[in-house]
């Protein structure tokens, strides 16, 4: 419960006390004014009236009820009416109807009960709508190398099938099975940062060693496009989870070689001051509009300008959400056909 949701309860329980006092002093106050009234229009004098413990009883019981039932059908209005509407409100959401909106008038406290209620249906609007996108995006990507092997597996069958064409026809096959362990092990990874929200087995450890193991690790792919390596950083020790970090710099890296230009360049570099290091990974060859700057972390996003069948949209999604939880910041610069991302991080 925030501040401000705390600080309008408060308010509404001192309002309810002050309510309830004025009725009781309102109340005593009628039953001096009626029995003012009972000695004046010479119904008894003040001397019986006081004798009489019953009268008083009765008197009160009946002044009580009167403005109980008034208080009542004003409070019906004021108060209970909203709720009722906040309930039927709350049903909505429970069957799935996340578009409902309240609003109570502009009361304070009435304004922020609406306001809540909105914000709260707001967000799981949009997460239904994150949720739906995500499904239906994932098995689009899913069917795209099932359809491609299954077209594939029946030519294969046939005997009088060239070799050289079999050993195509495989290589496709060896490609897209890749793609697909490679798509379902990252939502499998996302799936399980996302619900992770306290980072847990940090380590002092050397990361520029781990940068350097991971251009290693990438070898393969950057020299079979013949591109030129700059790496450019001393000795840094991090305290952080080592195993997350090395996915941050393999997705990174990974996107870098995929876009960069054949012959191009891929470099590293690391920097630090007294709280924080700073790594920056960038390529030649590709651009990312200013506009999709910000879009490029949504899973399964691929810019405007890449045309390429590999990659499913989830490396990039991956790094923030790692980057995030080490309570780091990423972003990215693109200029002269060049991108770089930046990623800063506490060195504890």
């Amino acid at each position: 419960m925030n501040k401000r949701t705390k600080r309008s309860l408060g308010k509404l329980r001192f309002t309810f006390i002050l309510l309830v006092a004025a009725i009781l002093l309102f109340t005593i106050a009628m039953v001096v004014v009626l029995e003012y009234v009972a000695v004046v229009s010479g119904l008894g004098s003040q001397e019986e009236l006081e004798k009489s413990g019953t009268y008083w009883i009765f008197l009160f019981g009946v002044v009580s009820t009167v403005i109980g039932l008034a208080i009542t059908f004003f409070l019906s209005r004021l108060v209970i009416e909203p709720f009722d509407r906040l309930m039927e409100g709350m049903a909505l959401l429970a069957e799935g109807n996340f578009s409902v909106r309240m609003d109570f008038g502009e009361r304070k406290y009435y304004k922020n009960l609406a306001g809540s209620f909105n914000s709260l249906a707001v967000e799981l609007q949009n997460t239904e709508i994150f949720r739906s996108d995500f499904v239906n995006n994932f098995s689009h990507e899913l069917k795209t190398p099932i359809a491609s092997v299954s077209s594939l597996i029946p030519l294969l069958k046939n005997d009088d099938l060239p070799k050289a064409k079999r050993i195509k026809y495989l290589a496709i096959i060896e490609e897209e099975m890749d793609r697909l362990s490679s798509m379902t092990t990252n939502v499998l990874n996302l799936s399980k940062i996302e619900n992770q929200e306290i980072l847990t087995e940090k380590a002092s450890f050397n990361l520029s060693e781990q940068i350097r193991n991971c251009v290693l690790l990438l070898e393969k792919k950057w020299t079979k496009k013949k591109l030129n390596l700059s790496l450019s950083f001393d000795e840094f020790y991090i305290t952080a989870n080592e195993d997350m970090l090395k996915q941050v710099w393999i997705n990174l890296l990974d996107n870098a070689v995929k876009f960069a230009n054949d012959g191009g360049e891929i470099g590293a570099t690391v920097s630090t001051d007294d709280d924080y290091i700073t790594v920056v990974i960038e390529n030649t060859g590709s651009f990312v509009a200013e506009e999709e700057h910000d879009k490029i972390y949504n899973k399964f996003y691929r810019a405007k300008n890449n045309e390429r069948k590999d990659g499913n949209g989830i490396g990039l999604s991956i790094v923030k959400h790692i980057v995030d939880l080490h309570d780091g910041r990423i972003f990215v610069k693109s200029y002269d056909d060049k991108t770089a991302f930046t990623v800063v991080l506490p060195k504890e």
